[in-house]
């Protein structure tokens, strides 16, 4: 058989994700490209690979054999390219980074500064949600992750690196709107736009406010921060998010933060690896940058002015230390749907 590495790259990555547009999408190909080489691919060993059923591709039994083998090759040829990487040193080579939706709304600073000081790393920098941000550290597609509280049932090493203020949200001119001190009960009046179940800021809220027997009313659910924005803005409903999404809006006078009794609830932000991995050394010196300099790309002063008092009043949770999560339930592995 002749087959080229990069055929079988293609073939892993379409097999995982059973769709040739996501496969192309994730390769930085156009859908022709990978058709041809799967079509390459499958002309050199011989054997139909795929088959098509409606609107929906599956693999046949020698693509799911040599799907196996793919990715036995692949997770290789990852490691030969971290090792190739490290030789490199921190002057050049190439960073992959998934961030919580959240966190992106600092991290591009984060990020910027980073390429600044190495102008010849290629990064791949990618946002997600936290299932996006567990499969993306399953498919090897991230050498570190930055999300909130990492769960307990990966094989996971995480660090915390900044302290995440949740706060609730309205439009300046709702009724709340400069009352100190409200009462939680106050809010079992108003109705709530949230997060998506199983976001992390939602798991958060919903665990906070049930040890402290409140029920809240959603009226929407929205998978990312700047709709949860945009309908507060509207008036659609209160909203409780990380104060760090919030820069824009505070300083533009278009939201403001609600002086909510036991809030802020105080989180983490956490720097995120597989057990095991081994980093290169740009991967390595990122982490560092991250835990040295994360806190100078946050906007306190605007911070401090919403919250009305300075960030050192607030007590925060104890720093974490550098610490393995394990158990004995593994990461999906199940490609998500096309």
């Amino acid at each position: 058989m002749n087959i080229t590495l990069r055929q079988l790259k293609v073939f892993e990555r379409v097999a995982r994700r059973l769709s040739f547009t996501r496969a192309a999408e994730e390769l930085f190909l156009t859908q022709p490209a990978v058709s041809m080489q799967i079509k390459q691919f499958e002309d050199a060993v011989g054997l139909p690979l795929f088959e098509r059923l409606g609107k929906k591709i599956y693999l046949t039994q020698a693509g799911e054999e040599l799907y196996q083998l793919s990715r036995t090759i692949a997770r290789e040829l990852d490691v030969a390219e971290q090792i190739i990487e490290e030789l490199k040193g921190t002057e050049s080579g190439r960073l992959n980074v998934s961030v919580a939706n959240t966190v992106h709304y600092f991290a591009i600073r984060l990020l910027s500064e980073f390429c600044r000081r190495h102008p010849k790393v290629r990064v791949s920098f990618k946002v997600t949600n936290r299932k996006g941000l567990l499969q993306n550290l399953e498919d090897n597609e991230a050498d570190l992750l930055l999300m909130g509280q990492p769960p307990d049932s990966q094989d996971l090493v995480a660090e915390s690196f900044l302290t995440n203020p949740l706060v609730i949200i309205a439009p300046p001119g709702h009724p709340l709107a400069g009352q100190r001190d409200i009462g939680l009960q106050e809010f079992a009046h108003e109705t709530f736009i949230m997060r998506e179940i199983g976001s992390g800021t939602r798991n958060s809220v919903e665990r906070f406010l049930a040890e402290r027997g409140v029920h809240l009313t959603v009226s929407m659910e929205m998978n990312t921060n700047g709709a949860i924005k945009q309908g507060v803005e509207e008036g659609l409903g209160l909203g409780i998010v990380s104060i760090h999404t919030l820069e824009r809006e505070l300083e533009g006078g278009r939201l403001v933060v609600l002086d909510a009794e036991s809030f802020p609830i105080l989180r983490q932000w956490f720097i995120v690896h597989r057990a095991g991995k081994r980093l290169s050394a740009i991967a390595t010196e990122f982490a560092d940058f991250v835990r040295q300099e994360a806190a100078r790309f946050v906007r306190n002063d605007i911070i401090e002015s919403a919250l009305g008092h300075p960030l050192a009043d607030l007590k925060p949770p104890v720093r974490a230390k550098r610490r393995d999560y394990r158990s004995d339930e593994s990461f999906p592995t199940a490609p998500p749907p096309e």
